[in-house]
Parts: C-alpha cells; sequence; structure tokens
C-alpha cells in the first residue's frame, strides 16, 4: 500500500519540489499540502501553483495543517519555530514525521528526541544520498590524514538562506570530529577575524558563501605539506533532497517509535 504523505511548507521553494517529489513516486501518494492557517494559498488547488504534478494531485488544494489532517507521514522543512507546531500535532496523532529543518538549536534538538519516544521520526540535516555518503567518505579520511592535517570546511547556498554555517556543513564537521574523538563544539572555529596566532591542526574551520540561487555546495578540506584532499558534494536541484526525504517517507512508515537518520534509512 502507497504512503499517504502530507507536505508542511507546502508554498514554500523547498515545500513545493517535496510536492511534486511526492506526487511523482509510484509509491507514494501526495494526502496533504499544508500552508500557514492565514496564507492566502488556502482552498487554491494544488495544480494551479506547482507545475508538472501527475493526475493524482487533481482535486488537491492547500489546507492548514491541525488536528483533523490525515496522513501517514508528515515531511517537514519548514522553520524551527513552525516544525516544533507541527510536530506537537503529530505526536497527538501518532503521525511519524521526516525532518530537514536546519538551525535547530540544543533545546529544539531535545525537543525531537523527545517526540521520538513517541513516534518515528527521521531527522537529517541534508537528505541527499551523495551527501550522506560524503558523511562516511570525510570519517575516512579524518582517520587514515594524520594529526597534522589541517581540516577545513567550506559551504555556499543561495541568497535567502538563514542558518550558517549550513545544516549539512556541520554535520560533515561533527562527523570528522567524531572520527578524530574531539568533541566538535571544543574544535569548531567559526570566525579568524580576530585571531592573532597560527591556526592549529586540532580545529575545524568553516567558510560560507551566500550569493545567487545556489542550491548548495561542500567541500571538507584536509591539507598536508605537499598534498590536499577535497571532498566536494554539489548540488544541483533541490529535487535531489526532495526524493531523499520521499525515499525516508517510505521507510519510517510502518517503524516504532525511535529517533532515525539518513544514514538508517540508507542502510550505511
Amino acid at each position: 500500500m502507497s504512503a499517504r504523505v502530507g507536505v508542511l511548507g507546502a508554498n514554500g521553494r523547498m515545500g513545493q519540489v517535496l510536492l511534486a517529489a511526492t506526487n511523482n513516486d509510484g509509491d507514494t501518494q501526495l494526502a496533504g499540502a499544508y500552508v500557514r492557517a492565514h496564507s492566502q494559498l488556502l482552498g487554491v488547488n494544488v495544480n494551479n501553483v506547482v507545475k508538472g504534478l501527475s493526475e493524482h494531485a487533481e482535486g488537491l488544494a492547500f489546507s492548514a495543517f491541525d488536528e483533523q489532517s490525515q496522513c501517514d507521514v508528515l515531511i517537514d522543512f519548514t522553520l524551527p519555530a513552525g516544525m516544533l507546531a507541527h510536530l506537537d500535532i503529530a505526536v497527538a496523532k501518532g503521525t511519524p514525521m521526516v525532518i530537514g529543518t536546519t538551525g535547530l538549536d540544543e533545546q529544539q534538538m531535545q525537543r525531537l528526541y523527545d517526540a521520538s519516544e513517541h513516534i518515528p521520526v527521521v531527522f537529517a540535516r541534508n537528505f541527499s544520498v551523495g551527501i550522506n555518503l560524503l558523511l562516511n567518505l570525510v570519517q575516512t579520511a579524518a582517520q587514515k590524514m594524520g594529526d597534522d592535517a589541517d581540516i577545513e570546511v567550506f559551504e555556499a547556498h543561495h541568497r535567502h538562506k538563514i542558518d550558517a554555517p549550513s545544516g549539512t556543513a556541520l554535520a560533515l564537521g561533527e562527523a570528522i570530529a567524531e572520527a578524530k574523538q574531539w568533541q566538535h563544539d571544543d574544535v569548531a572555529v567559526y570566525d579568524r577575524s580576530q585571531s592573532e596566532q597560527a591556526k592549529s591542526q586540532k580545529e575545524i574551520g568553516y567558510s560560507v558563501l551566500r550569493g545567487g540561487d545556489i542550491v548548495g555546495e561542500h567541500t571538507a578540506y584536509f591539507a598536508l605539506m605537499g598534498e590536499r584532499l577535497e571532498l566536494t558534494h554539489k548540488a544541483s536541484s533541490r529535487m535531489t533532497f526532495a526524493q531523499g526525504a520521499v525515499r525516508a517517507a517510505k521507510w519510517v512508515q510502518n517503524k516504532q517509535p525511535g529517533f532515525y537518520t539518513m544514514q538508517e534509512v540508507l542502510e550505511l
């Protein structure tokens, strides 16, 4: 039986791509396109806004998400405050969630862990298959390149992205720190503008670019004297992330309550 999937924040850039990915997947049914309660899109047919949907979406209108919404799985890439409100309703209804919201602080992450005691939650900062393979590759590089390597993480995104560094960049840094048996927060460096000393090999530096319509680029650098390893992932379409999220939605549909990652979905 196909999973009945509801997309939250359905009017946003990522939300519309998620609608298309869900609608066009042969094993999912687009059951909900949810927007804010005061949105001008309420009641508007989804096909009038999102192009390229199959005939299965005919008759589906944008609606507000509440306790009456009926879906097997919810996909949420909205901002933290909205996502947490949706999470409370999902827990009350017992509906699994796939969450790609970034920029969460420690308390907000704890809300996810608490919710996962009641419903299955798949959380990832990036749902692309390539990025999740890259998380494994950077750990191998961190273990094999030695302690004298200089480690840096670079990321670039479109001008509208709010959080910096990106959640994916932080995930790469955290994976490297775990492989090196470092505490990430102790070695992460976000700003060297006030530094008056040479960098240490026991640090992970982050740099950020924001501009234009860049979908997402991430590079982990491992620089030694005489050689440099660069591990890079470039996304050219948001559909990459959306298809990964739909894959996670199908996977989590009948799982027991728990906190899951995309690494588990992909069996990496």
